[in-house]
């Protein structure tokens, strides 16, 4: 076993996810003491997206997630309620409202980079299929 909690499955979880956070750090240049913010920023993005998708498309996604994003990614979630319609604007607002600090960039600066970095997870044809579900502006910003 390796290192940290002495389970190997969870071990590559939580790598996986904090290289996740540290390439959104990276991106913004944000010293890792800002973990907090690009926490924030992930979870804000996942929540909007997965409340965009239908729930078969959602779960597809979420099955390509590390194990602790997708933990994060259905944390609240109630698929009753989805999908929630929203076009670019208000899928940009509802990012802002979850995402408490400023940004260089605003919510579309920061709805990319945090794509830009989940898309490792995930295949092209899933990231092709969660476009499709999706109207085209806010398409336009998918990976």
């Amino acid at each position: 076993m390796s290192g940290g909690t002495g389970y190997d499955s969870f071990d590559t979880t939580v790598d996986k996810t904090n290289r996740l956070l540290h390439d959104i750090e990276q991106e913004f240049g944000w010293p890792r003491t800002r973990r907090n913010q690009s926490y924030a920023a992930l979870r804000a993005v996942l929540h909007a997206l997965r409340d965009r998708l239908p729930v078969d498309e959602s779960a597809q996604l979420a099955a390509q997630l590390p194990m602790l994003v997708r933990g994060i990614y259905y944390d609240g979630w109630d698929p009753s309620r989805v999908p929630v319609k929203m076009h670019r604007a208000e899928f940009e607002a509802r990012v802002r409202r979850e995402f408490p600090f400023d940004v260089e960039g605003g919510a579309e600066r920061l709805i990319t980079v945090v794509l830009n970095a989940l898309k490792r997870f995930g295949t092209p044809a899933e990231w092709a299929d969660v476009r499709a579900k999706m109207p085209k502006q806010l398409a336009a910003v998918l990976p």
